[in-house]
């Protein structure tokens, strides 16, 4: 029995099973919520302050630092970095 994906990389199977994309926006999703954590940590401002500073709901701020969803739009992303002094940088690889 031949199985197709020994040898090859993590990266490979997820593309061959459409799963990458998901995969890669859930992972930088979950490093972005894991940096603002760590800045409102840091900064001790609370989900509050932050949404009100963010003209946004507390719920909005919740979906934003949920590790899973991988939904947030980049302005949200750029509004709350700015609220922490920070700034949003992509980049294509």
């Amino acid at each position: 029995m031949k199985h197709k994906n020994i040898g090859s990389s993590l990266d490979d199977f997820l593309n061959d099973e459409g799963l990458l994309e998901d995969a890669e926006a859930t992972a930088v999703k979950r490093v972005i919520a894991y940096q603002l954590q760590q800045e409102i940590k840091s900064k001790h401002i609370t989900k509050i302050k932050l949404a009100e500073s963010m003209n946004t709901s507390r719920a909005q701020v919740d979906r934003l630092l949920d590790p899973g969803n991988s939904s947030v739009t980049l302005n949200t992303l750029i509004k709350a970095a700015g609220v922490l002094g920070k700034k949003i940088k992509l980049e294509l690889v």
